[in-house]
């Protein structure tokens, strides 16, 4: 989970601590208070190890984050927001936001060009002006930077950010790509002009993030008019118009990435924090040459939520109390959110009821579904507000069918000498579907991972196999894996259009390892659990074409087994014979 480091002065003065009733002065009394931001405390700040004997302007708050869902706590001004909010039940204003049909003026424009498409192609940004920065100011942006940038922009690949001081920037900025091998600039952190392909290879910025664009013919660069440059996005920024310092009170703030509405979401995210800071935020227009799911023409900060209705019956199933609207509405301010009374369907339901309708504030865009809506009249109106009460009903616990199931083919695996793994459900496109020279048509993919290696859901249980059976070569042979678990993948007969199912993935490795003796081992199994089965050949890109089967239970397939594709051994850099094979568990019932 996220965690942040804040400021305990700048963190009170922007909480507002007459609203919290006095400055907070022990662990419990604070965690209570970051309970509505589903945060605790990491450590003590007023224990000796903490730095209790530290002025208060130099003590850090240590802060651990529970909800990933919320990019905009991941900083002192939205942690403290959330705070203030809270107590105050009054909503902050940003006049400063766009909105569809409504651009707000502004005289700084940014061009994005044609070439930047392919590479890099979304760009946010605003003017932050009126305050001179602070050492623990600057701190704080940079965390931020690093906070979106690390965990919500997948280690700047789809979001990165850049300050700038606007007072040599020659408007208006140029955002196109460029010739790694053409182009040079003194980086920040660096004495001499160093090329873009040479960033990659010798800046430590570069090196530690030049796989998000190395391969790439053309490279993002940003420009003013008088073609000075101001960074090499998302790699760094130049040592002359992009290094900040302490005092400096004139701040271009741009967001750059692959995906609009990340980009659009943190830079609405940063203005509001330096707003609630005491920054004076300027829109900038962002003119694009080609079409972007928000127009050609973004002025940014831009407000692109969707507002998210909520029936009542919803909220009284899922929080357990009949509540009237008037009641949500309230609880609902003091999550920040502006809300009203209406009547109308939820997302995917025809059914016309009473409720509320909630529209996500400026720095959030976490409303996916009613269901959200409900959590945060939950938060607003109290944790400890709502009654406990005692189940009305007592039962007892039994294992379901296919668990049961599942042991008993367990124990006969183990008893024909294979070893049980446990692997996660999650994977990369490249484990999972290209060396396993799969097509990738049922996959599911995760629409906002935190990382890459955990991007899909695995539709098999084969690649984990292999993934345990690559770094077991220096282990005696024979080898016998299996695992029992959970698979999903695309199905459009389903209600959803996806299928999770329980299957059952075996490996053997060794020198004889060959369809025969797959063909036997599953023949065991098969006995063993008292099912009858047939088999038909199969084309599973997997396996070696004609040593590989379908197996058929009641006429229809249930699985597949054979003896794996070389390609499939060289990509995971296994030197020896596997087979393997794979059942849905949840079909032999």
């Amino acid at each position: 989970m996220p965690k942040i480091e804040v400021n305990e002065e700048i963190f009170y003065a922007l909480a507002d601590p007459e609203g919290l009733g006095g400055r907070l002065s022990a662990k419990e009394q604070l965690e209570e208070a970051l309970s509505c931001a589903k945060a605790e405390l990491d450590s003590d700040p007023w224990s000796d190890e903490g730095g209790a004997g530290l002025p208060v302007s130099e003590r850090i708050l240590k802060i651990e984050l529970n909800d990933t869902n919320r990019p905009d706590l991941w900083a002192t001004a939205g942690c403290a927001r959330q705070l203030r909010v809270y107590n105050s039940g009054k909503r902050p204003e940003y006049p400063f936001f766009s909105s569809p049909g409504n651009a707000k003026k502004t005289s700084r424009k940014v061009k994005v060009e044609k070439s930047v498409q392919k590479v890099r192609p979304f760009l946010a940004g605003f003017i932050a002006s009126g305050k001179p920065i602070t050492d623990a100011s600057l701190r704080d942006m940079i965390q931020t930077q690093e906070k979106l940038a690390w965990n919500f922009g997948r280690k700047r690949r789809t979001i990165s950010m850049g300050l700038y001081r606007i007072a040599r920037i020659q408007w208006p900025i140029i955002y196109k790509g460029a010739d790694p091998d053409s182009v040079s600039f003194v980086p920040l952190q660096w004495d001499t002009p160093l090329t873009l392909r040479e960033i990659l290879r010798q800046h430590p910025k570069g090196k530690e993030y030049g796989f998000i664009q190395e391969h790439e013919p053309l490279h993002p660069l940003l420009l003013d008019s008088k073609n000075e440059i101001l960074s090499y996005p998302p790699i760094i920024n130049s040592a002359d118009l992009g290094a900040v310092q302490v005092g400096d009170s004139d701040l271009f703030v741009e967001l750059t990435g692959t995906d609009q509405s990340a980009v659009t979401l943190s830079a609405s995210i940063v203005a509001c924090d330096l707003a609630d800071q005491g920054f004076t935020i300027e829109p900038v227009e962002v003119e694009y040459e080609y079409d972007t799911p928000f127009g050609r023409t973004v002025v940014t900060p831009y407000y692109f939520q969707e507002p998210v209705f909520c029936s009542l019956a919803r909220i009284e199933k899922f929080l357990g109390e009949k509540l009237g609207a008037g009641e949500c509405l309230a609880a609902l301010a003091k999550m920040g959110v502006k809300a009203e009374k209406a009547k109308e369907a939820e997302r995917g339901e025809t059914a016309v009821l009473e409720g509320v309708k909630a529209w996500p504030p400026e720095y959030r865009n976490d409303f996916l579904h009613a269901a959200d809506v409900a959590e945060d009249v939950m938060i607003g109106r109290g944790l400890n507000s709502f009654k406990p009460e005692r189940p009305s009903d007592f039962t007892i616990g039994r294992l379901t069918p296919v668990t049961s199931f599942s042991r008993r083919v367990k124990e006969i695996l183990v008893g024909m000498g294979y070893q049980e793994m446990i692997y996660n459900y999650l994977g990369s496109r490249k484990d999972l579907v290209e060396k396993m020279r799969g097509s990738g048509e049922r996959i599911i993919r995760i629409s906002n991972p935190m990382t890459e290696n955990y991007e899909y859901v695995r539709d098999s249980v084969l690649a984990s196999l292999m993934a345990s059976e690559s770094v077991s070569g220096h282990s005696a042979y024979p080898h016998r894996i299996f695992e029992i678990g959970k698979v999903a993948y695309r199905d459009e007969a389903e209600n959803y259009g996806t299928a999770t199912r329980q299957y059952l993935g075996f490996l053997h490795a060794d020198r004889d390892a060959n369809f025969n003796v797959a063909a036997s081992q599953l023949q065991t199994l098969f006995y063993y659990i008292s099912r009858e089965y047939e088999v038909e050949e199969s084309a599973d890109s997997r396996f070696i074409p004609g040593r590989a089967a379908a197996i058929l239970f009641k006429g229809k397939s249930i699985g597949v087994f054979g003896e794996l594709h070389p390609e499939v051994l060289e990509n995971w850099g296994v030197t020896i014979p596997c087979t393997a094979g794979e059942i849905a568990i949840d079909a032999l019932l």
